[in-house]
């Protein structure tokens, strides 16, 4: 167990430095080529998702778009009334992906998605790493009582 917990220990570190040097290479890097194009909005929907504990709501947009021939969903959107079923509107051709902004781009990028996995899993394992170590001092305390009560 106490092995256990010094590799959780480690690994939350090591995700918590990672996330200072990945975000600023994140933001160094260059933003991925994109072209402007006018597409034509397909459809355009929101979803509304209530948590039942909390009573909050959460949107989700989801936006499809047509572009040469071909419909795409359309990346990054934070609303949906802007986006009128047969109307032109511009979007940002990056890879084989339409983005509704650059912000959307640059967070898709290999640099962006290491910058997050080391922000979102090094507090997650904070906690998991925490809960493990409160876990392995009770078990060291109830066996030191355990014991004392033997002899």
């Amino acid at each position: 167990m106490k092995t256990k917990v010094i590799v959780l220990w480690v690994i939350c570190i090591v995700l918590l430095v990672g996330i200072a040097p990945t975000r600023i290479a994140m933001d160094r890097a260059a933003t991925p080529d994109y072209e402007e194009v006018q597409v034509t909005v397909v459809s355009s929907e929101t979803t509304q998702v209530v948590n039942k504990k909390t009573g909050s709501k959460t949107d989700f947009y989801d936006v499809k778009v047509s572009y040469n021939g071909q419909v795409y969903d359309l990346i990054n959107v934070h609303n949906s009334y802007s986006y009128i079923e047969g109307r032109q509107t511009t979007a940002l051709l990056s890879g084989d992906k339409l983005y509704a902004n650059v912000e959307g781009i640059e967070t898709s990028t290999p640099m962006a998605k290491a910058y997050f996995v080391c922000l979102i899993g090094g507090f997650v394992m904070l906690i998991v790493a925490a809960s493990a170590q409160s876990k392995y001092s009770q078990q060291k305390k109830a066996a030191k009582a355990a014991e004392a009560n033997n002899q």
